[in-house]
């Protein structure tokens, strides 16, 4: 801050320090006349001394008698530099003798930090946490938001910053999408806008799921992710611009809020993406993952700083990748994309395994099956490793990167290790 609000940060802090004590000379008595000085002379100096220390004596501001309460009220003035002198010095005495106040004009201080017309946009990260957890301890939420929907809460809440943070030509700035389809990489040109076009669009099958209004409109047909933000996009008469960041936003307050009222069993509501389902708790999650990854496209296309989930939501991320691993595997076996099984055991027996170590942030170990979907990952069947950093797997995850470009640590069952990381990379779409 500048100006008058200083001066009011220093007098809150700074400890009063006296003025100078007077050197020795100051107690010598003065007013005798000095024998060659004459009477008019002599009158004339003292008369300008008088006018001089007249002068140079400071202005002491009266300090109002004031109440608990009233002073009380005054923090917010006082914060913003708006109170009078006498009233300054009265809230800062009270402040020396009350905690409470003293810890209530600090944070009234901090608030007006925020104000600032130059103040730089990239808010501290944390701030928005600390601040939920001040209100949930004073007042703890009457409907709470389930756990497993935090990732998305907080991925979606992210990406607003940034979209706030831009400006209206950023809205239309390329951004290059792309994604693993049939071992190969596969680009699309799309905007800013149009990327957030496609995160609704694709929500929408959340939404819908819920029985709430599917944002294509009524009557539309079972469609893929890919051919909903080819419809959203068709359907437009014109360009996507900013303004389709108010419905999406919408939609996904909407979202949260119907599933925090809805009870328990709504983590278990299937959601159909027409060539597989997840239940709604997985397709949550598989939406957070959806937005941290766009918003970092988007991130890029504007030269915006952004950083990775949080540890723990980052981990539940990569979770679920690894729990759909298996299927993802068997799915390429079918279509001779991967060596075909060899050994298969029994539902729920443990079998041939690959051991996925995630290191870094939300890492942690996982055991893949490799010879059917419905067997179980064991270390003591494990006949291959991986390991690789958090991120670069999300990326493997999303596409980004092709198996061959992923920099992992590899031991084991050579087919076994490729299978497994074109795998990983088919999970991606649009």
């Amino acid at each position: 801050m500048t100006g008058a609000h200083d001066d009011a940060d220093d007098v809150a802090r700074a400890p009063r320090i006296p003025g100078p004590r007077r050197a020795a000379d100051d107690h010598a008595d003065l007013t005798a006349r000095p024998p060659e000085a004459s009477g008019a002379e002599v009158s004339e100096a003292e008369t300008e001394e008088t006018d001089v220390e007249e002068k140079e004596e400071p202005e002491v501001p009266e300090v109002p008698d004031l109440s608990h309460n009233v002073l009380k009220s005054l923090l917010g003035a006082w914060a913003l530099s708006a109170c009078s002198t006498g009233e300054t010095r009265a809230v800062e005495n009270h402040l020396t003798a009350c905690a409470p106040c003293a810890d209530e004009a600090l944070r009234l201080r901090d608030a007006v930090t925020l104000l600032h017309e130059d103040r730089d946009l990239d808010l501290d990260p944390l701030l928005r946490s600390r601040v939920l957890e001040n209100c949930l301890g004073r007042r703890p939420a009457r409907i709470p938001v389930p756990d497993w929907v935090t990732p998305y809460d907080a991925e979606t809440a992210r990406l607003d910053a940034l979209l706030r943070d831009i400006g209206e030509s950023e809205w239309h700035a390329p951004v290059r999408l792309k994604w693993y389809e049939e071992d190969r990489i596969v680009r699309r040109k799309a905007t800013v806008a149009g990327v957030i076009g496609h995160l609704f669009a694709v929500d929408g099958l959340v939404t819908t799921a819920l029985g709430l209004d599917d944002p294509l409109g009524a009557d539309v047909p079972e469609l893929s992710p890919a051919e909903r933000t080819e419809a959203f996009w068709t359907a437009l008469d014109r360009p996507p611009n900013r303004s389709v960041r108010g419905p999406w936003r919408d939609q996904s307050h909407t979202l949260i809020r119907t599933i925090a009222f809805a009870g328990r069993g709504v983590a278990d509501l299937t959601v159909t993406y027409k060539d597989f389902a997840l239940p709604l708790q997985d397709s949550l999650l598989e939406r957070a993952f959806e937005c941290w990854r766009h918003a970092d496209d988007i991130a890029t296309a504007v030269a915006y700083p952004y950083a990775p989930p949080s540890g723990p939501h980052l981990h539940s991320m990569i979770d679920l990748a690894a729990r759909l691993l298996p299927g993802a595997l068997a799915n390429r076996r079918r279509t001779g994309l991967a060596g075909p099984a060899k050994e298969l055991v029994a539902a729920g027996a443990p079998g041939r395994s690959l051991h996925l170590e995630v290191e870094g942030a939300g890492g942690g170990h996982w055991y893949i099956s490799l010879d059917s979907p419905a067997a179980i990952g064991s270390p003591e069947r494990a006949v291959a490793q991986v390991a690789m950093d958090g991120v670069e797997f999300c990326q493997l995850v999303a596409g980004h990167i092709t198996p061959e470009e992923a920099a992992a640590g590899q031991d084991g069952d050579r087919e076994a290790i490729k299978d497994v990381l074109s795998a990983t990379a088919s999970l991606s779409r649009l």
